[in-house]
């Protein structure tokens, strides 16, 4: 119970993050118009999502077993994934690209696999310095769907490859080591898999394979 307490605190905070990051949006934009702006209706459409991630991660706190999962739409979700990740570009130049075949369905939680996608974006943009492209690609096949996620960032060390999954390890200074552990933990839930494919001086590519519908 300490180590699922420990990691839905971790998911806690990447939210809570969010929403302190575009209440700041909100309030510059307050200052500058008369309440009738799209980026303020999206930040409040954002927060609003990410309290409902925070809502679920708490539930977790109460039961180990707390999954719902359901048909959802994979192009509606990763859309809304990278609506919730672009406030951490911020001054960088990046430009997010989805390629998802239209009305391809998926079997998840939708407020687990929301937030799994959120943090492998979030890796992203901080592997990027100033200027790069992440792609995000959906494939089909019989029975599951592969996501894959490609960034031109800078790539993960050979020799630390094979740890990237594992509890507590993080090369960041201000990391906590749980962020692709619980990423990994959750898709495997979900009857899915999380992996590295490569990474390397072209680009790093991270995929999930679930169930699709």
């Amino acid at each position: 119970m300490r180590s699922q307490a420990r990691c839905v605190a971790h998911e806690i905070r990447n939210q809570i993050s969010i929403c302190e990051l575009y209440s700041q949006v909100i309030k510059k934009h307050l200052e500058k118009s008369n309440y009738k702006n799209p980026s303020v209706e999206n930040a409040l459409c954002c927060i609003t999502k990410s309290l409902k991630i925070m809502s679920s991660n708490l539930i977790d706190l109460k039961a180990l077993d707390n999954l719902d999962l359901k048909k959802i739409n994979a192009e509606s979700i990763l859309k809304e994934a990278i609506n919730l990740s672009v406030i951490y570009i911020q001054d960088k130049d990046i430009k997010i690209l989805l390629n998802c075949p239209a009305k391809t369905s998926m079997v998840a939680d939708e407020n687990k696999f929301l937030a799994c996608v959120v943090n492998i974006i979030k890796n992203a943009i901080e592997s990027i310095d100033e200027k790069g492209e992440i792609t995000i690609s959906v494939f089909k096949n019989e029975n599951n769907l592969s996501i894959k996620f490609s960034n031109n960032g800078k790539s993960i060390p050979k020799e630390i490859q094979s740890e990237i999954f594992t509890q507590g390890f993080t090369t960041k200074e201000t990391g906590s080591g749980l962020g692709l552990c619980i990423c990994f933990e959750n898709i495997k839930a979900q009857n899915g898999e999380l992996k590295l494919i490569k990474s390397d001086s072209t680009s790093t590519d991270f995929e999930i394979i679930i169930p699709c519908c």
